[in-house]
């Protein structure tokens, strides 16, 4: 069976089943559902604030905290220095890389993934094999 979209939403498995794309994302860079709401708002909107965030998606700040900090690790959202004529503590706003970016760096990693499987995949099924 190959892998193909199915609704431009849903993409079907080898195995069958269909998969969101978005369980996709969240399989691959281990995103919790509010890991994905964050990268929801980010993506659809100007950079923000980790309070606006908060606040938008009725959220503890250390549950948007935790959440941007993990999409930053992975590549899916930027912190930028708030340009600001105060002194004190620096803020920060957070964005979203753009949707073209995203899609390239997804589909690089999925192929590197792929491409990985495909080296070590034999190794890993010849030890498999029983013996004569």
């Amino acid at each position: 069976m190959e892998l193909r979209d199915t609704t431009g939403n849903r993409v079907r498995l080898p195995s069958g089943r269909e998969v969101d794309v978005m369980e996709a994302l969240k399989f691959c860079y281990d995103l919790t559902e509010t890991d994905v709401l964050v990268l929801k708002v980010l993506s659809s909107t100007e950079a923000k604030r980790e309070d606006d965030i908060a606040k938008a998606l009725s959220l503890s700040k250390a549950s948007v905290n935790r959440s941007l900090n993990k999409l930053i690790s992975v590549g899916l959202a930027e912190r930028v220095k708030e340009q600001q004529s105060k002194g004190g503590r620096p803020r920060y706003l957070y964005k979203s890389p753009e949707p073209q970016l995203i899609s390239e760096k997804m589909g690089r990693e999925l192929r590197e993934c792929a491409d990985l499987f495909s080296r070590i995949l034999p190794s890993i099924l010849s030890s498999w094999s029983r013996p004569s």
